[in-house]
């Protein structure tokens, strides 16, 4: 058997020492054994996160969506309780100044008074009085306990439903918390890859010169003039927007009210879905998942809010936007 040479040996003992060098940075420093991704990975990386990050932001919308309406809900049945207790305090006055004056014709005087007339028709007339008085102080008393009653169920109301905003409320801050760690990846990610793409929040977008009308029109003219703007998740305007945010905004413009999220987007044109074969501009397109919507602006391209570290912008359906449109809805 050949015996090694000095330097074979040498060699041999610096990858040895390399090796164990490596393992003992990776004990105390895990993340430094591990090699940076190539772009190719990172891109890869991008695109599930974009997708996931489509689904989450608009769950977080959903679950704000609910809050906001329970918040508004309450808000309204608080006020109208207020209203109510102010009607029914005013009652509650009316009965007890009732019960402590007795109208003076139920005391011993008042119906010495009444025997003391001599007078039968006087003195029919005076029982009639104390009938309409009894008539009207048992009215007060039941509208009194009536008010009372509404006013409980009301209470009761109201605590079930400040009880499904506070369920909602911490939805969104779960919601919430779980999407910005998201942004923070995905933008860690496009900074690393030199695509981040911070917009401009008071662009003044491009002119829509596509065949749309009326109410399309309007709609598309508003959404170009959004173009450049930065994408946002939660984004409702005037300085960014999300996917959402953006097709509710132009067609709010138009004058048509849409709902906040393409979940209830979806929802609402159940009746108006339209083939993706027999397109109109200012049709809703929808991706599958219903993660990520846009609007349809004629000639094959569609105007949408895409994802974080990009702006709003104009793209051709063609080729992997068309691939993952699940439907379209007509405003």
């Amino acid at each position: 058997m050949a015996v090694p040479t000095r330097a074979a040996r040498a060699a041999a003992l610096t990858t040895a020492l390399a090796a164990a060098l490596a393992v003992a940075v990776a004990a105390v420093h895990p993340g430094a054994a591990l090699a940076e991704p190539t772009p190719a990975q990172a891109r890869a990386k991008l695109v599930k996160l974009n997708e996931q990050a489509d689904q989450l932001v608009e769950q977080y919308n959903q679950a704000n969506e609910t809050y906001r309406k329970a918040r508004a809900k309450y808000a309204a049945l608080d006020a109208e309780i207020g209203r109510r207790d102010a009607a029914a305090a005013a009652l509650r006055r009316d009965l007890m100044a009732a019960v402590v004056s007795d109208y003076q014709i139920g005391s011993p005087d008042g119906w010495a008074r009444l025997m003391g007339q001599g007078n039968p028709e006087a003195l029919l007339g005076g029982v009639a009085s104390l009938d309409e008085i009894a008539r009207a102080r048992a009215a007060k008393l039941r509208a009194y306990e009536a008010a009372d009653a509404d006013l409980r169920r009301r209470h009761a109301q109201a605590r079930t439903v400040l009880a499904e905003a506070e369920e909602a409320r911490d939805k969104v801050r779960g919601r919430r918390d779980k999407v910005d760690k998201m942004v923070a990846e995905q933008t860690k990610l496009l900074r690393r890859l030199g695509t981040f793409r911070t917009g401009d929040p008071a662009s003044r977008g491009i002119p829509y010169t596509g065949p749309a009308s009326g109410s399309a029109r309007a709609a598309l003219r508003f959404a170009f003039a959004q173009v450049g703007k930065p994408y946002r998740y939660g984004g409702t305007g005037p300085g960014s927007y999300d996917c959402s945010g953006l097709v509710q905004a132009a067609w709010r413009a138009a004058g048509v009210s849409l709902p906040r999220t393409t979940y209830t987007q979806w929802s609402w044109g159940a009746s108006r879905r339209v083939p993706l074969t027999a397109l109109q501009p200012g049709d809703l397109l929808f991706s599958r998942g219903l993660g990520h919507m846009g609007m349809y602006a004629g000639n094959g391209k569609m105007v949408h809010a895409p994802q974080t570290g990009d702006v709003i912008k104009v793209v051709d359906l063609d080729g992997y936007w068309r691939g993952r449109l699940v439907g379209a809805v007509r405003p």
